[in-house]
């Protein structure tokens, strides 16, 4: 029922993460100052202790020293989403939604996947063992292409920025998508991407005109599980032999 997954940087590299070492639960209010003392990071209410970065590092540079390694010695073009395939099959773990995706072969682009703790780590792998390439331009054929070649496409979009505009720009290609769903708190008054309107996309060629696009405003952490319960789950048996009928 899923063809293809957009993340950011943080949506990769926090789930893997996680698997590495907890998370904790804070406040949004808890100060800064204090927090930087103690070595935690705070991404919104939610804690990160430094050492987690470490442990990822330990964790991550020997699959870049391989993926090195296979460049030169096998000629294999990495990309971002074989990147994260790999590291997908890396972390082997059932808590991570990239070893889902790696154990179903589901696609994951993330074209700014540098903009993270994972581009610090190929930052500072570009030092210790230069080399390594990826190359968005193969990403962008094949997100683009599934797109265009699918006979029909559905977006469900949570949170917005970056993964919103390339996932409805990959539908551009093909004059719109036939189905979306929109879940973030942004609000058009901000110009921002995230708070635009499904209508605006609808402008651009991104939805189909004729389509009956939805946005949700709610916190996606908390909406989506209930709508996935409330559709896919629940007519996953339905779904399924229909897309292997198709």
């Amino acid at each position: 029922m899923v063809d293809v997954l957009v993340s950011t940087a943080g949506g990769v590299e926090e789930d893997l993460i996680k698997c590495l070492a907890p998370t904790f639960l804070g406040e949004f209010s808890l100060p800064g100052r204090e927090l930087r003392g103690r070595g935690i990071n705070r991404i919104g209410n939610l804690l990160v202790p430094n050492n987690n970065y470490c442990l990822f590092e330990d964790w991550l540079m020997p699959i870049l020293d391989q993926m090195l390694l296979e460049q030169k010695t096998e000629g294999t073009l990495w990309t971002p989403s074989k990147m994260i395939h790999r590291l997908g099959k890396e972390i082997n773990n059932p808590e991570s939604v990239y070893y889902w995706a790696y154990k179903n072969n589901i696609p994951v682009f993330s074209p700014a996947l540098t903009d993270g703790s994972l581009g610090d780590m190929i930052y500072f792998h570009s030092y210790k063992n230069p080399g390594l390439v990826l190359d968005i331009v193969e990403d962008i054929r094949k997100l683009n292409s599934h797109a265009v070649f699918a006979r029909r496409t559905g977006m469900v979009i949570l949170g917005g920025g970056l993964i919103k505009h390339h996932i409805c720009n990959a539908n551009f290609m093909r004059n719109g998508a036939d189905f979306a769903v929109f879940v973030n708190t942004g609000q058009e008054f901000d110009g921002s991407d995230s708070g635009a309107r499904p209508d605006e996309a609808v402008s651009w060629g991104k939805i189909r005109a004729d389509a009956t696009p939805v946005k949700v405003y709610a916190d996606a952490a908390l909406v989506f599980p209930l709508l996935v319960a409330e559709t896919f789950a629940r007519h996953a048996e339905a779904l399924t032999a229909q897309n292997k009928k198709d």
